[in-house]
């Protein structure tokens, strides 16, 4: 068993949704991302996605988009991302998802890419803008190396497509409740459940539900109908609000995670 698939059943065995956290790899810089990294693995978070920073992040919001910009400015590298998991798993064996844009893996060669993932010990790739119809090639590479691949299903998406998106996943269905970027929302989606109904409907795979998830109440909604619930914008917001001082950082984030995870438990 994956380590992804052993977290989605751990917590299934729990009787709560996996608390699924996103962060963008080097914001603010490469020691504090590897502390604020620490901070949310250890106040409950199952499955650590990390954002690669990109120049141009289309799915993005603005507070996404800025923290990979500052990200870049310090000095963020694909490779330094890959030494940032190394570091991680020096005290952690959670899975790490790469939350990663097709140019990044294109350029660097799909197979040499998809190598490095798996021996920097990097469980899954999400990459934004690959469709499933085009994503033969790094399917293949993933397949070979024992990297799994998450693929997104959107409200607009047909229940044709879902399959199709389904077919070509392996770690978890990634449903973006919204449509639009990422970003702090004030309520939850009202199509959730009916949503991973239509998307369980082709795949027995865990489906994560994300954008716009901000509060423990708002995780509490979905944990009561998703496989995973997944959290970024207001984490990233902890390191935007402290910079230059990352013991501020470490301890918000510690603090916000530790509450959103308490979401995560399903009632009775």
């Amino acid at each position: 068993m994956s380590r992804l698939a052993a977290a989605f059943a751990r917590a299934r065995s729990e009787k709560r949704a996996a608390f699924v956290a996103y962060l963008c790899a080097g914001d603010p810089d490469f020691e504090t991302s590897l502390a604020a990294c620490r901070a949310v693995i250890e106040n409950g978070v199952d499955v650590l996605e990390l954002g690669v920073p990109f120049s141009d992040p289309l799915a993005d919001g603005l507070t996404n988009q800025l923290a990979a910009q500052r990200a870049l400015a310090s000095g963020m590298t694909s490779a330094r991302v890959f030494e940032l998991v190394r570091r991680i798993r020096e005290f952690s064996e959670v899975p790490v998802v790469f939350y990663t844009y097709y140019n990044l893996v294109f350029t660097n060669g799909v197979d040499a890419y998809v190598r490095a993932a798996r021996a920097g010990r990097v469980d899954g790739l999400l990459t934004l803008d690959l469709p499933p119809e085009e994503a033969g090639e790094l399917a293949t590479a993933c397949r070979a190396q024992g990297v799994d691949t998450v693929f997104i299903v959107a409200p607009t998406t047909p229940d044709a497509r879902i399959a199709i998106i389904a077919k070509a996943a392996t770690g978890f269905i990634y449903y973006v409740s919204r449509e639009g970027v990422t970003g702090v929302r004030d309520q939850v989606a009202g199509n959730i459940p009916e949503a991973v109904t239509r998307i369980r409907a082709c795949t027995g795979l865990p489906v994560a539900v994300g954008f716009g998830i901000s509060s423990r109440a708002q995780v509490a909604q979905v944990a009561e109908h998703a496989d995973g619930v997944i959290v970024g914008s207001v984490l990233v917001n902890c390191i935007r609000d402290h910079l230059g001082d990352t013991g501020k950082i470490t301890a918000r984030l510690a603090a916000v995670t530790a509450d959103l995870a308490q979401g995560t438990r399903r009632a009775g």
